[in-house]
């Protein structure tokens, strides 16, 4: 939470909301986008929200549990995480009200303020949880799916400023804020088991 804080003074303090990289890195993107390469990162960054994260924490959920019971609650559970992750995102959104970059080098619509990336924010949850299910299940996770899903998460963010409809610290800011708001949920979790742990003894 502290990173997340210190990016959000950085930029609320910047000479027009702009870092460093953000610039640059916004240029460079309008500069180098060849046909194929937008639609790839149209589909790619179209996974990022609405109902596809959702739909993967579903499987999760079905996944990781080993009773019909407990698959539904870890389903639910894992997605109800994801909206109120998503709940306050938005909150933090409209009180930084953070400009987008121009209208104009946008390959695809988008709405609301920039900071942090909802996307961003969405893809960083939903692979922090569907980990989080995956260790549910068993104490031995494979590398490859937690590696595919970092991979995700991390191309869905930067497919956010290739395509320009944010700056990279928006991005940065998302990744930011879901590893907060995923150790937050650790931690609620973790005394949760404590606390059941003590009043079982």
């Amino acid at each position: 939470m502290a990173l997340f804080a210190l990016l959000t003074v950085w930029v609320v303090r910047a000479p027009d909301h702009l870092l460093p990289p953000d610039a640059a890195l916004h240029r460079w993107s309008v500069e180098h986008r060849p046909a194929l390469a937008s639609v790839s990162a149209r589909v790619l960054t179209d996974t990022g929200t609405g109902v596809i994260p959702y739909a993967l924490l579903l499987a999760a959920g079905l996944y990781a549990g080993r009773t019909t019971r407990q698959r539904a609650w870890t389903a639910a559970a894992l997605m109800l995480c994801l909206g109120a992750g998503q709940a306050l995102r938005y909150a933090a959104m409209m009180l930084i009200a953070r400009p987008r970059p121009a209208v104009g080098d946008w390959v695809t619509p988008a709405s609301g303020w920039s900071f942090p990336s909802g996307h961003s924010t969405t893809a960083a949850l939903t692979a922090g949880l569907l980990v989080t299910a995956l260790f549910q299940r068993g104490s031995r996770v494979p590398r490859t799916p937690v590696v595919v899903v970092a991979l995700w998460a991390t191309a869905v963010g930067l497919t956010r400023v290739y395509l320009g409809m944010h700056w990279f610290t928006d991005v940065l800011g998302g990744w930011l804020f879901a590893t907060a708001w995923l150790s937050l949920l650790g931690c609620a979790y973790l005394g949760g088991v404590g606390d059941r742990r003590q009043a079982s003894d």
